[in-house]
C-alpha cells in the first residue's frame, strides 16, 4: 500500500488563508506544463473501472499519471514512485503549505 501525504496550511496559525482553494490550484497548476486538471479520476482494474468525481491535478511522470487531489482545502497525493516526493515538496513550497502524512 502506498503512503499518502497531505499538503495543508491548517497548522499555520498566522496564515489567514488556511484553505487551499480550487481557483488557487487551477492558476498554480496551469503554469506547470506536466500537470492537467481533471474533474474525474478513472481507475481501471483487471475486472472493473471506477470513476471518482473531484478536483484532480494529474501529474504526468514517465508513463504514469499521478493525481494530486484537492479535497476540503488540502491537496492529497500518494507516493507511488520516489519521484513524487520532490514534486510534492515543490508544490507545498510554492503554495506556502506544509506536508504531513495521512
Amino acid at each position: 500500500m502506498n503512503q499518502r501525504f497531505r499538503i495543508t496550511r491548517s497548522m499555520q496559525e498566522n496564515n489567514a488563508e488556511q484553505s487551499i482553494s480550487l481557483e488557487e490550484c487551477k492558476q498554480y497548476f496551469a503554469s506547470k506544463p506536466d500537470f492537467t486538471y481533471s474533474p474525474v479520476l478513472t481507475v481501471q482494474g483487471p475486472e472493473s473501472v471506477m470513476s471518482i468525481d473531484g478536483d484532480f491535478f494529474m501529474w504526468k511522470y514517465e508513463d504514469l499519471e499521478i493525481p494530486f487531489r484537492l479535497y476540503m482545502g488540502d491537496l492529497y497525493v500518494a507516493i507511488v514512485k520516489e519521484a513524487v516526493i520532490p514534486q510534492m515538496i515543490e508544490v507545498a513550497t510554492d503554495l506556502r503549505a506544509d506536508v504531513v502524512e495521512g
